[in-house]
């Protein structure tokens, strides 16, 4: 959300991931935009990030956290 303190530290961070790792799908969901999509994943906080692998949530976490955090996830 553009109003989200904690999201504006965060995108710069998933943005810099997105681009060094061509080898994952990294995408960003603005919760007042895709209420549906937070509700279907149960997002009751922001920022939360979700980690799938082969189809399936392996990881999630939510607040701020360093590349280094969000790296460990993947």
């Amino acid at each position: 959300a553009t109003w989200c303190g904690p999201c504006r530290m965060v995108a710069p961070i998933v943005e810099e991931i997105a681009a060094e790792r061509e080898d994952i799908l990294v995408g960003k969901i603005n919760v007042d935009e895709e209420m549906e999509l937070a509700v279907q994943f149960g997002i009751i906080s922001i920022p939360t990030l979700v980690v799938y692998k082969n189809g399936e949530i392996t990881k999630r976490a939510s607040g701020v956290h360093t590349e280094e955090e969000l790296l460990n996830l993947i």
